[in-house]
């Protein structure tokens, strides 16, 4: 099916197939920008919106590419009640290095993190693949405006499997236990959604280095 047929598909019947078929359809398709300026979403992140217009002209995978630079996420036809879809930047920005916006549900890591002392843990900084530079120029911009001057991280994984990206709670300024899920939320935003993110402290754990 063409990206038209595939979004004519009521919303209560689009499943993780359609999802993947839309994506798939999205990448090969031209869209429409609604407006040269990136506009606040609800949950107050900078989104372009487009259209999947008879008459569009822009080439997605190029649209991408320039948001994935601009720290800015995309929204597919935000005029309907619902949205087609809506791309958080950690999506845009994975998409621009693999070609896809999300991973097999096979290879998302599920539970929770604990680092147990004595087990084999092998932590090191992120690679340019795991985390490209220009994404942790952007990261480490969004986090300087909220007064986060030098964040750390590291990258951790017990079994070379599933990797954690850790950030330090020093460098975050030791934020209440109870401000952790809300701060793990908002940098979420910026990494794709197969991506573990935990927020914990550098005592007992490897060096941690600056984002």
């Amino acid at each position: 099916m063409n990206l038209q047929e595939i979004l004519k598909v009521p919303d209560e019947a689009r499943d993780l197939d359609w999802e993947n078929q839309f994506f798939d359809a999205l990448l090969m398709s031209k869209i429409k920008i609604l407006s040269p300026d990136p506009q606040k979403g609800p949950d107050g992140w900078p989104y372009l919106l487009a259209e999947t217009a008879l008459d569009a002209t822009e080439p997605s995978p190029q649209v991408v590419n320039w948001l994935a630079k601009k720290g800015i996420g995309l929204v597919i036809n935000p005029n309907k009640a619902y949205p087609d879809f809506v791309f958080n930047y950690g999506m845009v920005w994975h998409c621009k290095e693999t070609g896809l916006f999300v991973r097999p549900q096979s290879e998302v890591p599920a539970g929770t993190v604990e680092v147990k002392s004595g087990t084999g843990l092998h932590a090191g900084p992120p690679t340019p693949e795991y985390l490209p530079d220009y994404v942790r120029a952007i990261l480490k911009e969004f986090l300087r405006d909220q007064g986060v001057l030098a964040p750390k991280i590291l990258v951790m994984s017990q079994d070379r499997k599933h990797y954690d990206l850790a950030f330090s709670l020093e460098s975050l300024g030791n934020p209440p236990e109870a401000e952790h899920s809300g701060v793990a939320e908002a940098i979420s935003w910026f990494l794709p959604g197969h991506y573990s993110l935990v927020l914990v402290s550098e005592k007992g754990l490897p060096p941690f280095t600056l984002l």
